[in-house]
């Protein structure tokens, strides 16, 4: 029986905390990125911030906000401290 992957979008991904969120999420078997958020980092691939993806993804990161509205099943908020809560604020996150 095959099952769906769970879909997960990462805000602050070209971060410590990012980069591990993303290694974990490219071994899952049942997880699939759709998504890596940053500002600073928009257009490159994740690989040229996190040289150990080399190989394993050609996803890039995207600043663009729009991403929230994609389908996915999790968010992981990746950044700062004290940083979630003003995201959560200034940003609309759909109920799924």
């Amino acid at each position: 029986m095959k099952s769906k992957k769970i879909s997960a979008g990462i805000i602050g991904g070209a971060g410590y905390t990012g980069g591990e969120v993303i290694r974990l999420l490219l071994q899952h078997p049942q997880a699939e990125m759709a998504f890596v958020h940053s500002k600073s980092k928009d257009g490159k691939a994740l690989h040229q911030v996190h040289e150990d993806l080399v190989g394993e993804t050609d996803l890039q990161f995207t600043a663009d906000m729009g991403v929230l509205n994609s389908d996915i099943d999790v968010l992981f908020l990746c950044v700062g401290h004290g940083e979630a809560k003003k995201f959560l604020s200034e940003n609309t996150v759909p109920d799924r």
